[in-house]
């Protein structure tokens, strides 16, 4: 065999490629997985926030099921006011300012909104209030996030959390 070429009975063709084969087999493989192709996640772009606030950690969650999914999870600080009540209000103007429309949330302690066209599902709240429900077993928030929400709150910084999931269209 010489560059690559083998020679039988006067024809010559090219040998495989090494690992061609391997290669063919994962694409396959890989091509298969999350069933309807790329798992659908909300774009964190389309949330109106309060002015003046930080985003300080954004974590994107997946449910890998059969409606495979994925859901933004955010955590907002806003050191120029004096309490996360008065975050959670301004983002609850500021959304229905940009045609969100109150939503059913999942605790007591969250307000939720969808977007026009409830394309986005938003779940938002206080940081006690969700690392309350974190601590009662209602919610799950990835460690990320717990985490941001306990500093801002031994810092004494207003902040809220954010849940992003895809609306029902």
């Amino acid at each position: 065999m010489a560059g690559g070429i083998l020679r039988r009975s006067g024809r010559s063709r090219r040998a495989p490629l090494p690992g061609l084969g391997l290669l063919l087999v994962l694409g396959a493989a890989l091509a298969g997985c999350g069933g309807q192709g790329a798992v659908r996640s909300p774009d964190p772009g389309a949330l109106p926030l309060v002015g003046g606030t930080r985003v300080v950690a954004q974590v994107k969650q997946c449910d890998t099921g059969a409606n495979a999914y994925c859901a933004i999870e955010v955590v907002v600080l806003a050191p120029s006011l004096s309490t996360s009540g008065e975050l959670v209000a301004i983002e609850r103007r500021v959304l229905l300012e940009h045609g969100w429309t109150r939503a059913h949330p999942d605790t007591g302690e969250e307000m939720a909104a969808d977007s026009p066209g409830e394309k986005i599902h938003l779940n938002y709240a206080t940081a006690y209030g969700d690392l309350l429900g974190i601590d009662l077993g209602w919610i799950h928030r990835s460690t990320a996030i717990e985490m941001a929400l306990s500093k801002a709150m031994f810092a004494r910084v207003p902040a809220m959390s954010l849940m992003m999931e895809l609306g029902s269209t």
